[in-house]
Parts: C-alpha cells; sequence; structure tokens
C-alpha cells in the first residue's frame, strides 16, 4: 500500500465509505426542509368556540373566527387563541374538588367571612360565572384580567354584604344582593379593561361562623318558613271561602227579593179583588152575599168527610143523617147519641 492511501485511512472512520453526494440532492434536502417549516408555520386552525388573535412583530393586526386559518411563517405572525364562548366559573369561599363534591370551607375563611352592616359577621360562599367577550381586551386590555376579576368580586361582595344586616344576608335579601353584586362587578370590569362579562352570581351557603349562632338562625329560617306556609295556606283558604260565601249571599239576596216580589204581587191582587167585590156588593149586597156564601160551601163541602144538615123547624128526637159520601139516607139513630 502506498504511503498516501494510508494516510487517507487514517483520517477516515474504519469501515465508513467515502462521501459521494452531488450537490443538487442536498440543495434540494435544504428547500425541502424549509417548505415543511413554511407549512407547518403558515397554516392553523381555530376551533368553534374559539377566536384567534393575530399578532405581527407583537403589534395586533387582526381576529379570526373558526376554520382553517393561515398566517405569515417564521414567527412574523403569532396567533393567540381565546375561548369566547366557553363559561368560566370562580368559586370563592369553597372549592370543588370534584363534580358532586366540595373541599372544606375552613380552608378559605379569608374569603367568605364578612362583617355585615350590624356589626355581625356572616360566612359567605358564591360562584361567579363569567365570559370573554373581548378578546383583545382580554389579551391587552389588563394584565391579569382573571385575577382582577377574583378581586373585584371579593371586593365587591364585601361591601354589598355590609350595606345589610346579617338577617338580610342570611335569609331574605340574597336574591337582591347577588344581583347588586353582579351590577357592580360589571361595572369596574369593564373600567379596567378586562374584556369579561359576569353572566351570574349565585349565593351559596351563607350561615354564622359559630355552631352556637348558625342553630338559632336556622330555626329562625325554619320559623320564617313556617310562616310564609301558613299565610300561603291563609290566602289559599280565603281565595276559596270568599267567593263561595258571596256566591251563597247573592243567592238568598235573590231569594229573598223574588220572595218579596212574590208577595207584593200577591197582595195586590188580594187588594184589587176585595176592591172589585166591594163594589159589586154595594151595587147588590143581598145576591153578593149569597154568591159568597156558595162559592165557600163549594171549596168547603169537598174537603168534608161527613156534613149533618139541621132543620130549624125540627122537633123530633129523631135525627136523619144525609150520607152524602153513598148519595143515599142512612139509618136514624136516635137523638143524642154520637155519631
Amino acid at each position: 500500500m502506498r504511503g498516501d492511501d494510508r494516510g487517507l485511512e487514517r483520517h477516515l472512520p474504519s469501515g465508513a465509505p467515502l462521501p459521494n453526494l452531488p450537490r443538487g440532492v442536498l440543495v434540494v434536502g435544504v428547500l425541502g426542509l424549509i417548505g415543511a417549516s413554511l407549512l407547518l408555520t403558515i397554516f392553523y386552525t381555530v376551533d368553534a368556540d374559539e377566536v384567534a388573535v393575530v399578532q405581527r412583530f407583537g403589534q395586533y393586526v387582526r381576529q379570526e373566527g373558526p376554520g382553517l386559518r393561515f398566517k405569515l411563517p417564521l414567527g412574523l405572525e403569532t396567533v393567540r387563541k381565546v375561548k369566547v364562548q366557553r363559561v368560566f366559573k370562580a368559586e370563592f369561599g369553597f372549592r370543588t374538588d370534584e363534580p358532586g363534591t366540595r373541599a372544606s370551607q375552613r380552608a378559605f375563611l379569608d374569603e367568605s367571612l364578612m362583617l355585615t352592616g350590624d356589626l355581625n359577621v356572616a360566612d359567605v360562599a358564591w360562584i361567579v360565572q363569567y365570559r370573554i367577550t373581548d378578546p383583545v381586551q382580554f389579551l391587552f386590555g389588563n394584565r391579569d384580567p382573571t385575577t382582577t376579576l377574583h378581586t373585584v368580586a371579593q371586593v365587591v361582595m364585601r361591601s354589598v354584604v355590609g350595606d345589610h344586616t346579617v338577617t338580610e344576608v342570611l335569609t331574605e335579601r340574597r336574591v337582591e344582593i347577588a344581583l347588586q353584586v353582579q351590577g357592580k362587578m360589571q361595572e369596574l370590569l369593564t373600567l379596567y379593561r378586562t374584556g369579561l362579562r359576569v353572566d351570574t352570581v349565585q349565593m351559596q351557603n351563607v350561615t354564622p361562623p359559630s355552631d352556637e349562632v348558625k342553630r338559632a338562625f336556622n330555626e329562625v329560617n325554619e320559623a320564617q318558613q313556617e310562616q310564609a306556609r301558613k299565610i300561603n295556606e291563609a290566602v289559599q283558604t280565603y281565595n276559596q271561602e270568599v267567593p263561595r260565601e258571596r256566591g251563597e249571599v247573592e243567592r238568598t239576596i235573590a231569594k229573598a227579593e223574588g220572595y218579596a216580589i212574590n208577595r207584593t204581587n200577591t197582595a195586590k191582587g188580594d187588594v184589587a179583588r176585595f176592591t172589585a167585590l166591594l163594589t159589586e156588593y154595594r151595587k147588590a149586597p143581598e145576591v153578593t152575599r149569597w154568591r159568597l156564601y156558595l162559592e165557600t160551601m163549594r171549596e168547603i163541602l169537598p174537603t168534608a168527610k161527613q156534613v149533618y144538615v139541621f132543620e130549624a123547624t125540627q122537633s123530633s128526637s129523631v135525627l136523619p143523617i144525609l150520607d152524602l159520601l153513598r148519595g143515599e139516607t142512612a139509618p136514624v139513630a136516635p137523638a143524642g147519641k154520637e155519631q
């Protein structure tokens, strides 16, 4: 072996072939890598619940909706995706570890313990549901919108609770308090350019801090519920009984009015009949008297069971009886015996 060949073998790995790639292959490989990187950085997708915020050299330029989108490659434009359709939830005074379970509220007393307007202490837990309505403000208008929302929620809740008594917070005005908190939170979040919108504020467990006071307030709540139940039952009974009694009153009044009209008309008829009879009597007293007698007998005799007819000139001790029921003369009975 020649000396120059032995020197070349010393510089190459043992068993490695000598490189023999053409320059064109290397160029094509480099161009392929550049094309692949361009394809990977120029196209992107936006989900249905997202909005893409595009920045060029760090400056905001546009928003893109759901679908397949493209941008300038190699970092010239960057994309930040924001979930604008999702409803987020912030919990205060407690944390939900798993679905249907909660962590102990004792670990979050710094959030939940509040001073009421009558200088009592209440343990308040609540939930804020919110969504992102302005992606640009959410990303660039405030340094930390989520932390701002948590701070605003606690400040507003303590302010509103401090304007009410402990009884109002625990029982009767919880819904009103939640609505006030929602409105004031939205004003501050808009002022701080967070891009967030509060959907609902839900008051959860509101209890006194000690067990003794808690039992007392539970008794008050039960008494108020019992009072509301009794009132509802009374209103229901009133709505049932009063219309029925009013109908009975109207029926009795109508019946009395009908009876009065009937009696009045009957009396008027009797007066008219008597007046007409008096006129006829004055014209012929004897005839009218006899006619009245006959009319009276015609009404009385049909109802009589036995009729005894006496003659003024009769002097015999035997009394003849006229049996009108059979239409013939009965046997003669001695006078003085009962018939």
